[in-house]
C-alpha cells in the first residue's frame, strides 16, 4: 500500500450507520469529504466482528456478515477516486458493551467492569475465545473483498483485547491471564488469523494503549514488553494510550498540546522497527511536520482535527494553513453527543460536518443586505456565511475585537486552545470585508457618522453648463465611452460582501442606513447575577474581593504564581466554575467549589468530566452540592446546606460562576423599528439563550435558511 501523504484519519465513531450495522450514504459522503480533502489515509471507525454481543453502540457499522459488503465496497469506490487509502477498524467491545443495547450480558476476561460504575461483564470460557478469533480473521477477509487496503485491530481503549492485555481487567488464572505472555495470547492468536485469511501482502494496523494512565495498568515499558508476543505479524503500530477511566488522555483534554504524547510512538518504532502513527491534538501543520523530521513518527494521526475541517491537508499543501478551522478539543459534539448521548457527532466549529462547504456554490440572485449586530462567534459565522453566498453583508461590534465570549475564556491559561476558532472566524472575516456600495441613497451628515470614516472622499461629480443654445441637448454617439464606467461597476462589484464596524455601538439610525433586508442579533450574554444581599454591591468592584470570571479573566496577571495558603470559594459548579476551579488549583490555592445541584459539573461531556474529577481529586477540592448561596461579604460566602443549616466559607478571592444569561440590549427597539416592515430579525447565539458556542455556530450557518425562505438563492 502506497500512501500519497503522512496524515491518516484515525478512527472515530460517528453514529452515523444505519439501525441494523450498514453503512449509510451520509456515512460514505461524510469520509469522501475527508478523502476530497487531500487525507492520505482513512482508517474507518470501529466495525463489530461479532454482534450483538461485541458491538458497543446502537448505530455501530458491522462487519460480521456477508450482507454488509455492498455498502462497504461502496465506500471504498468513492474514497479510492479521489487518490486515498483506506483502511478499517475491526473490534469487539466485551465489557464495554452495554445490556440495554446488545439484550445480553457483556462478555470480557474477567468480571471487572471496563470502567467505575460499568456493568460486570461474564469471563468468557476457551472455546468462546476461540470462536472471536474466527470472527477477527472472517471480518478481515471480508474488508479485503470489499477494496478497504488494509485492516486495523483495535488492541487498546478499553475493548476486548484491552481487557485481556491489562492488568486492571485481567485477573485469569489460565494461559489467558497472568504474565504478560499470556495476557497477549488472545491478541497474538486474532493477529494471526488475521494473516492467515489476508495473505502476506495485505497490511495490518494494530491499535495499541501504550500507557494506560491509570493505577495498577500497563506503563509505556510494560507496552513495549508484551509487544514482543505478537508484532511478527503487525505492519504498522497505531500507538494511542488510555482507558475508559482516563479517557481525558485517550481522547485529548483541550489544554493538552499538540503532540504531546509522541514520544510514546517514538519508543515503539525504536524498539520494533515497525512504521507508527502518532495521535494527540495535533492540530498545527509545523508541529506535524516536526514529529516526522524528528523521526517520532511515519504517520500524523488526526481524528478531530479531520471534523473541524475535511480541508486540512488540502489546506496545508497549497499554502492555505491560515484558512484551517483547527479543533479546540471541547469534545461536545463528537464525544459528548456519541459516547454522553448516544447521538451523530456535530461539531462546535464546522456546523456542517457532512457537507463541509458545499453551501459557497449557492449565491444569492437578487441584491440583499444582512446587517448582523454582535461580533461573536456566532454573529462572525452568520456574517460571513451570509457574505459568501453574496449577501452585502455588515457587523456590527461595540468592543474594538471581535470573537466575544471565546476569545476571553481563551486567555485562561488551560482554554488557550479555544481561541484558534475566533481567530479562524475573525481571518475568514478579513477575506470578505473591502468595498460596499450604497445605491439609491443620499448621504447625510448622520449616515457618514455611523461609518466611523478615518478619511472622507467627496467625489460627488459635476453637473453640466447648459446656457439655452438650439441643439445642444440633442443625443451624441457616446457609447463608447460606457466601457469605463461599466468596467469599474464590474471591479466593484467583485468587492462588496462584509464590512465590519468595531467599536460602534448598534442604534436603530445606522442599522436604518444601512437598509437591511435580513438583521441578526447575536449580542452574546452576560454573566447571571441573581438579587443575593451582598451580590451587587461587591461583585467586579474595584478593590473588592468578590468577581465574575470576566473580571477575573481581566485580572489574570494580578494573581500570584504561588498561590499556596490562600483560600478560593467558587459559587457555581458548571464549566465556568470548573475552568476558575483548575486555573487556581494549579496555582496551589485551596478551592471550595459550591453548587445547588446535586452534582458538580452537570451536562459536561465525558472527556471533560472525567478530566476534571481527576483535578478535584488530586487537589482536594472541597465540594459542597445541593447548597444554595445565601449572602455575599468581601471575605466569604454565606450559604445554606443539605440540611437547611447557614454556613461560612471564608475566602481571600470569592468568585460568582453562575452561568449567562442572554443580554439584548437593542434588540426590542430594532423590533420595533422594522415592525412595519417586511425587514426579518433572527435572535441567534447567546442572545437568544445563553448555551454553548456550538449551538451559536449552527444557528449562525443557518442565515441561509433565511435567505432561502425570502427567496434570496
Amino acid at each position: 500500500m502506497t500512501v500519497k501523504n503522512r496524515i491518516v484519519m484515525t478512527p472515530m465513531g460517528t453514529n452515523y450507520g444505519e439501525q441494523n450495522g450498514e453503512m449509510s450514504f451520509l456515512h460514505i459522503n461524510y469520509y469522501e469529504q475527508r478523502a476530497k480533502g487531500g487525507t492520505g489515509l482513512i482508517i474507518v471507525e470501529n466495525a463489530s466482528v461479532d454482534s450483538p454481543q461485541g458491538s458497543n453502540g446502537t448505530t455501530q457499522l458491522r462487519i460480521d456478515l456477508d450482507n454488509y459488503i455492498p455498502r462497504l465496497f461502496k465506500l471504498c469506490e468513492s474514497v479510492h477516486k479521489h487518490g486515498a487509502c483506506i483502511a478499517i477498524q475491526l473490534n469487539h467491545a466485551g465489557a464495554s458493551a452495554m445490556s440495554s443495547r446488545i439484550g445480553m450480558q457483556p462478555v470480557s476476561a474477567s468480571d471487572v467492569p471496563s470502567k467505575a460504575g460499568g456493568e460486570i461483564p461474564r469471563p468468557l470460557e476457551k472455546d468462546e475465545i476461540m470462536h472471536i478469533v474466527k470472527k477477527y480473521g472472517e471480518a478481515a477477509k471480508r474488508a479485503q473483498i470489499c477494496g478497504f487496503d488494509a485492516v486495523e485491530i483495535h488492541a487498546g481503549h478499553s475493548y476486548l483485547i484491552s481487557q485481556f492485555l491489562s492488568p486492571i481487567t485481567n485477573k485469569r488464572t489460565d494461559e489467558f491471564g497472568g504474565s504478560a505472555e499470556n495476557r497477549a495470547r488472545f491478541a497474538k492468536l486474532v493477529i494471526e488469523e488475521v494473516r492467515k485469511q489476508v495473505g502476506p501482502f495485505f497490511p495490518i494496523f494494530v491499535r495499541i494503549s501504550a500507557d494506560e494512565l491509570m493505577e495498577g495498568g500497563n506503563t509505556l515499558e510494560d507496552t513495549l514488553e508484551y509487544l514482543k508476543y505478537f508484532e511478527k505479524e503487525v505492519d504498522v503500530f497505531d500507538v494511542s494510550c488510555g482507558l475508559n477511566g482516563s479517557i481525558q488522555y485517550q481522547i485529548d483534554a483541550n489544554y493538552l498540546p499538540d503532540g504531546w504524547r509522541s514520544f510514546m510512538a517514538k519508543a515503539v518504532k525504536e524498539k520494533y522497527n515497525k512504521p507508527c502513527i502518532t495521535v494527540g491534538n495535533i492540530r498545527d501543520p509545523q508541529v506535524a511536520e516536526d514529529i516526522l523530521a524528528g523521526g517520532d513518527a511515519d504517520f500524523i494521526g488526526m481524528g478531530r482535527g479531520l471534523i473541524a475541517d475535511p480541508e486540512w491537508v488540502n489546506k496545508v499543501e497549497f499554502g492555505n494553513v491560515c484558512d484551517i478551522r483547527k479543533c479546540i478539543s471541547c469534545n461536545i459534539g463528537c464525544a459528548g453527543h456519541r459516547i454522553g448521548l448516544n447521538q451523530p457527532i456535530r461539531c462546535t466549529v464546522n456546523p456542517a460536518v457532512n457537507s463541509g462547504e458545499d453551501y459557497m456554490k449557492t449565491k444569492v440572485n437578487k441584491p440583499c443586505n444582512v446587517v448582523v449586530i454582535g461580533g461573536g462567534t456566532a454573529g462572525l459565522e452568520a456574517a460571513c456565511t451570509a457574505a459568501e453566498v453574496g449577501c452585502t453583508t455588515f457587523l456590527i461590534e461595540k468592543k474594538a475585537e471581535l470573537g466575544g465570549l471565546a476569545s476571553v475564556i481563551s486567555k485562561i491559561p488551560d482554554k488557550k486552545r479555544l481561541a484558534d476558532f475566533p481567530n479562524y472566524m475573525i481571518h475568514r472575516a478579513s477575506k470578505l470585508h473591502n468595498l460596499f456600495v450604497f445605491k439609491n441613497t443620499s448621504a447625510t451628515v448622520d449616515m457618514v457618522k455611523a461609518l466611523n470614516p478615518d478619511i472622507i472622499v467627496n467625489a460627488t461629480g459635476s453637473v453640466p453648463t447648459l446656457p439655452p443654445i438650439t441643439g445642444l441637448h440633442d443625443l451624441v454617439d457616446k457609447k463608447r465611452l460606457a466601457d469605463f464606467p461599466n468596467y469599474m461597476i464590474h471591479r466593484a462589484s467583485k468587492l462588496h460582501n462584509l464590512f465590519v464596524f468595531k467599536n460602534t455601538s448598534a442604534t436603530v439610525d445606522m442599522v436604518k442606513a444601512l437598509n437591511p433586508d435580513i438583521i441578526v442579533n447575536a449580542t452574546g450574554s452576560v454573566p447571571t447575577l441573581p438579587p443575593i444581599t451582598g451580590l451587587h454591591d461587591l461583585v467586579d468592584k474595584d478593590g473588592t474581593n468578590v468577581a465574575t470570571v470576566l473580571k477575573m479573566i481581566e485580572r489574570i496577571n494580578e494573581y500570584p504564581e504561588d498561590m499556596k495558603g490562600q483560600k478560593i470559594a467558587i459559587i457555581g459548579g458548571g464549566a465556568v466554575g470548573l475552568d476558575v476551579m483548575e486555573f487556581f488549583t494549579e496555582r496551589g490555592a485551596e478551592v471550595t467549589m459550591v453548587e445547588m445541584l446535586p452534582m458538580i459539573g452537570n451536562g459536561l461531556d465525558p472527556v471533560t468530566k472525567c478530566d476534571t474529577n481527576a483535578k478535584m481529586a488530586k487537589y482536594g477540592v472541597k465540594q459542597m452540592t445541593n447548597t444554595a448561596l445565601q449572602e455575599v461579604k468581601n471575605d466569604r460566602f454565606i450559604v445554606k446546606n443539605p440540611e437547611g443549616e447557614i454556613e461560612e466559607i471564608p475566602f481571600d478571592y470569592g468568585f460568582i460562576c453562575l452561568g449567562m444569561r442572554a443580554n439584548t440590549p437593542v434588540l426590542s427597539e430594532i423590533d420595533e423599528a422594522f415592525s412595519n416592515t417586511n425587514v426579518e430579525i433572527v435572535n441567534i447565539g447567546d442572545s437568544k439563550r445563553a448555551r454553548r458556542i456550538i449551538e451559536g455556530t449552527e444557528e449562525g450557518r443557518n442565515i441561509l435558511n433565511v435567505l432561502a425562505r425570502h427567496d434570496y438563492l
